[in-house]
């Protein structure tokens, strides 16, 4: 199997129990994860060779982040120690008309403040046949901005193909300050994710459809993906396209265009939804698996759904599936019943 390389921040995430309220809550789970680090898990779970990049302390809270990604078999001897805190992140899960909430509670982490001599890129990428990153990293800080062009230059020198979930977060930074950002670092990226808000508001794209009213016909897509991929030299546009009828209720499907031919998925009706959070994570995680791995673009974007559509019926942000399983789903057999 194939070394995958993937670099961000993993936090320590607090939910209440179920679908209940922050203010409600007099107890809170435990969770890590953190869209890399859930792609890392991915990864690990179909058998490949994953590392995951960061900075986290050295206290026993940084510790027991590694320890969660070791459990699932995340290499991560390319985490640097040090720096003072552990990024904290709140998730209350919604239901039926009430969404899902988040706060964040991640200025000033290890790998906000991580310097570019925590890490030997080129020791990182050497041997690697895939490096995968998101818009939530370089978001972070200005210090993880530059590091993420590190990686990708790296890369870049090593031969790796290189992957970008776009993942932009109003939380994190602008529209503006985004665009000022990526778009120059999409010169080493060779597969390009994102849904339509992701396109407009990181790389000023905008596709001709209306999604708020669940419009969300593949066609609106093949013109911005042709943009796309004739000015930023992408192999692979991909988009999941998302039909959102309450927090427990989506559509869930997915294009990609390499360049030559559009493929566009069947369609799953996710219902009811466990967690959402980390599901675009599975979906990279799925991407990365099927274009390494299956002979067909269309191949390759069944099993990044399918992968997706499970993570939707997991407590937590790893996507903890066998591709054994994903493949069974992709295969057609999404009925539930017991395996005995």
């Amino acid at each position: 199997m194939a070394k995958v390389v993937t670099m961000g921040e993993i936090m320590l995430r607090l939910s209440p129990a179920g679908n209940t309220r922050f203010v409600q809550a007099d107890s809170f789970d435990v969770i890590y994860g953190g869209g890399e680090a859930n792609v890392a898990v991915s990864c690990a779970n179909y058998g490949h060779d994953a590392y995951f990049v960061s900075k986290l302390p050295e206290h026993e809270i940084g510790q027991a982040a590694v320890n969660a990604l070791r459990r699932y078999g995340v290499n991560t001897k390319f985490i640097a120690r040090g720096g003072d805190r552990v990024g904290i992140y709140y998730a209350e899960t919604g239901a039926s008309m009430r969404p899902s909430k988040v706060i964040y509670d991640r200025a000033n982490s290890a790998i906000a403040e991580a310097k570019p001599e925590d890490f030997d890129f080129d020791a990182i990428m050497e041997g690697a046949d895939w490096f995968h990153w998101s818009g939530i990293t370089p978001a972070i800080s200005n210090k993880a901005a530059e590091l993420t062009r590190l990686a990708c230059e790296a890369a870049k020198r090593h031969g790796v193909t290189v992957s970008v979930d776009l993942n932009f977060r109003k939380k994190l930074w602008t529209s503006k300050k985004a665009i000022s950002i990526m778009k120059p670092l999409m010169q080493y990226v060779d597969v390009c994710i994102g849904n339509e808000e992701d396109a407009e508001l990181c790389l000023g794209f905008k596709p001709d459809a209306n999604v708020e009213a669940g419009e969300t016909g593949a066609e609106g897509y093949h013109k911005i993906f042709e943009q796309m991929a004739k000015e930023f030299g992408f192999k692979y546009v991909i988009s999941t396209l998302r039909e959102s009828f309450s927090a427990t209720h989506n559509g869930w499907k997915a294009l990609i265009y390499n360049g030559k031919e559009f493929y566009e998925s069947k369609r799953y009706d996710i219902n009811p939804i466990i967690d959402r959070i980390g599901g675009g994570d599975s979906f990279s995680g799925g991407i990365i698996h099927g274009l390494l791995t299956k002979a067909t673009q269309g191949e390759a974007l069944e099993f990044a759904v399918a992968a997706s559509a499970l993570k939707h019926t997991i407590n937590g942000d790893f996507n903890l599936v066998s591709a054994s399983e994903v493949e069974s789903l992709a295969g057609g057999n999404a009925n539930g019943r017991v395996q005995r």
